[in-house]
């Protein structure tokens, strides 16, 4: 765990320059929009340990799946979000002599995440081995206003001497990835060219064509006046360069601006890309780099009103919770339905930048509450549009008649995971999908979209599960062998209750979707009757059937569900007598004592908990519980989240925010010395969840809002804003009372513990008193 991140509300500061960290800072200072992104790496060279990356959205590469037994039914790829040109690139030299952090001696290092306003900004002062000393600010954003833009504001000041500079503005397109499977480079140049000011990159990506074109405009001014600026004197495949060379005597100021846009050829057509490139990039430097900027204040100042969390007397806390909220506003937007939610976002390679079950099970409550439903909407829709895929890759696996498995790792719909263990065994993926269309519709009371496209996708799932299970002679009841649950430190298990428990709930929740649809839009259900060739009679009987014969693994002994059969067969040690240099344990176990121990990498049992949490009295959700998380060693980002919410169901609420703490901490202190390579995008949503469902105790039920609040005793209050079914809320509360703002034309009607109180239109506050 680190402790280098300086606690402040609205600012990540980190200040000295430590080598050993920056690969960590470089994941948590990243930017993005939405559309684009980039690691916290240097403008200026820098020869150091670091991992370079500049992301855009949905432009990937299907590098070749590498492993060493080849099984049936293996993807061929792992699908790659690439990195990408960098267009933020500087060389300087004072005299011949490179600036470069790894060489220099570097004093007054500051680094700022600005997350109110959305910009980075980095300074330093740097003697050179020659003795030279320069002073540096720069700043840089990817625009939420206008996400095909970023921009770069670098300035310098020679402290201590007079000489020449040499600047080399570039943008860089000869890079590669760190997960490269076989160390090759993904992009193949098509064109470059330097127009006047601007440079203009244009790249494809082997095998898939994406096309990339990047334009940056750079500029150069001494002490407030335009220098010329010269085509590169080097030119090379995938590189193009700007030089300026200043005669600069002791305190002059030098401002370089760099203005990019990226383009990429899921927006426009090849043919055209370029033109759109030189409009988009003319458009930006109309208004100029402060311009920009205000935009981009503005923008962020608007994201913060739909999504801000304000925490009163817990400055570590409230840092926390709004780093997780910036870097999800940074990484999905909602703006396009092709795209999703990588679980490092703009951040870093790790996973591939693909799609996986974290969106359905962590991202949507916190887009639903803090965006417009339609934002929500189009993670659903993306997976509506890949059923095809999804029934495809169940084809591949034997099953037939229009079964859909959704894959556990995707760009396009097809299955990109290349572990067996998860490739053919996490099948509990299928259910999470099912559940966030039950989870939308619940929150929205959108029920015409079952008729658009949810309502086909669950068929497809019931499908699978029918299929999947097979009846145990043995057991008298259905069994599903051969899975991985959530939790994945246990492989190839039999009946994972989770797994079997989402099972059940889907093929019934598929029948009262279509008795919805039949009932609401006739015409509309015999359109997807016909198109899915679905039995009713003969398949809701089946369905019906395996729901209500499932078999569940439970420990009379103990009162708890088992996380499968066998579990009790394993040595029952606790997480506290695990010594503290054992762990993490994936860093320090084998793998096959790690399969062998009674240890859980995340919530498991628990997860299907807190999805069907109605289904369970307290005391049985106590019992397992305290039985679960004994032996849970949280080596998942998405682990501390869950147990979070349900420890404040318990009313444990230190254990709540324990969780909390470390689910909110987990990227700035490193908890699992794993930042390096990108933050946790995905589990920042868990984040969220933790303070509105878990402290706030916020809940839907029967199409209305139920709050059941408690406030940490390290804090003095906590509020946040809600969207829910066209009426904004916001909601305060303390050690005593909630109140309820409404910002709506509309009354709504509120919950709070066991009584119903209706928060009138306007601005109307109306508190409630909460017993202590």
């Amino acid at each position: 765990m680190k402790n280098y991140i300086q606690a402040t509300e609205w600012n990540i500061i980190e200040e000295g320059f430590d080598p050993h960290l920056n690969k960590i800072s470089e994941s948590i200072f990243s930017i993005g929009n939405g559309r684009m992104g980039q690691r916290a790496n240097f403008e200026e060279s820098y020869s150091g340990e670091s991992l370079q990356g500049n992301y855009v959205a949905g432009v990937y590469y299907p590098d070749k799946t590498r492993v060493g037994w080849w099984k049936n039914g293996y993807p061929e790829y792992f699908a790659k979000v690439l990195n990408a040109a960098n267009w933020i690139g500087l060389e300087l030299k004072f005299d011949g002599e490179l600036l470069d952090l790894n060489t220099c001696k570097v004093s007054d290092f500051k680094r700022v995440l600005n997350m109110k306003e959305g910009y980075l900004e980095r300074s330093f002062t740097a003697e050179l081995l020659s003795g030279k000393k320069v002073s540096v600010v720069s700043k840089r954003f990817c625009s939420i206003a206008d996400d095909e833009i970023a921009a770069l504001h670098y300035s310098l000041v020679p402290l201590n001497f007079s000489g020449k500079l040499e600047i080399c503005s570039f943008t860089d397109g000869d890079v590669k990835n760190q997960d490269s499977n076989y160390d090759e480079k993904f992009w193949e140049e098509v064109a470059r060219s330097q127009q006047g000011p601007v440079s203009y990159l244009t790249l494809r990506t082997k095998k898939t064509a994406f096309e990339v074109c990047t334009a940056v405009q750079s500029s150069v001014f001494k002490n407030d006046k335009a220098q010329n600026l010269q085509g590169a004197a080097e030119i090379r495949d995938k590189y193009v360069a700007q030089l300026a060379v200043l005669e600069l005597v002791q305190n002059d100021r030098v401002d370089i601006y760099k203005i990019a846009a990226n383009l990429s050829s899921m927006n426009y057509a090849t043919t055209e890309l370029q033109q759109a490139a030189q409009q988009a990039i003319a458009r930006a430097c109309a208004k100029g780099f402060e311009v920009l900027l205000q935009q981009q204040q503005q923008a962020w100042e608007n994201k913060w009103k739909e999504s801000d969390i304000l925490i009163e007397g817990d400055v570590a806390a409230q840092q926390a919770i709004r780093f997780n909220i910036f870097q999800l506003n940074q990484t999905y937007t909602g703006k396009d339905a092709r795209l999703n939610i990588g679980p490092k976002g703009f951040t870093g390679e790790k996973y591939g930048g693909s799609t996986y079950w974290d969106t359905e099970a962590y991202c949507i409550p916190f887009y639903l509450s803090t965006a417009p439903a339609e934002v929500a909407k189009n993670l659903l829709v993306y997976r509506y549009k890949q059923l095809d895929k999804a029934i495809e890759n169940a084809q591949k696996l034997g099953f037939k008649n229009g079964a859909a498995l959704y894959p556990m790792v995707t760009m396009n719909g097809e299955e990109c995971h290349n572990e067996w263990e998860i490739t053919f065994e996490e099948i509990h993926r299928n259910g999470a999908i099912a559940f966030a269309i039950f989870n939308y519709i619940r929150y929205t009371g959108d029920e015409s979209y079952l008729q658009q496209y949810g309502l086909e996708v669950l068929i497809g799932i019931a499908r699978f599960w029918k299929q999947r299970v097979n009846w145990s002679a043995d057991k008298n009841k259905y069994v599903m062998l051969g899975v991985t649950g959530p939790n994945e430190y246990e492989n190839n298990i039999n009946n994972n209750w989770y797994t079997n428990t989402l099972a059940a709930w889907c093929l019934n929740y598929t029948i009262e979707a279509a008795d919805l649809v039949k009932t609401l839009a006739p015409q509309e259900y015999a359109r997807i009757t016909e198109k899915t060739k679905l039995d009713t009679a003969k398949e809701f009987e089946d369905w019906k059937n395996i729901a209500s014969q499932m078999y569940y693994p439970y420990d009379e002994q103990e009162g708890v569900f088992l996380q499968q059969d066998g579990y009790m067969d394993k040595e029952q040690v606790l997480v506290k007598d695990l010594p503290a240099s054992e762990r993490p344990l994936n860093q320090k176990w084998s793998w096959d004592r790690i399969l062998r121990s009674c240890f859980i990498k995340q919530a498991d049992v628990l997860q299907g908990m807190y999805f069907f949490e109605d289904d369970y009295d307290l005391e049985t959700l106590r019992r397992n519980f305290n039985f679960y998380e004994s032996r849970t060693v949280h080596e998942s980002s998405l682990s501390p989240c869950v147990h979070s919410i349900l420890a404040a169901k318990l009313s444990d609420e230190q254990k709540a925010y324990e969780f909390y703490l470390r689910t909110a901490r987990l990227d700035l202190d490193d908890y699992n010395n794993d930042t390096e390579d990108g933050l946790h995008i995905t589990s920042m949503a868990g984040t969220w969840m933790s303070i509105v469902e878990g402290f706030a105790g916020m809940r839907v039920r029967n199409g209305k809002l139920k709050f059941s609040p408690f406030v940490p005793k390290q804090w003095k209050s906590f509020s946040f804003n809600l969207n829910f079914r066209g009426t904004t809320l916001r909601v305060k509360i303390t050690a005593t009372e909630i109140s309820i703002t409404n910002h709506s034309a509309q009354a709504l009607e509120i919950q709070v513990f066991d009584r119903y109180y209706e928060v009138a239109q306007g601005e109307q506050s109306i508190t409630y008193q909460l017993c202590v």
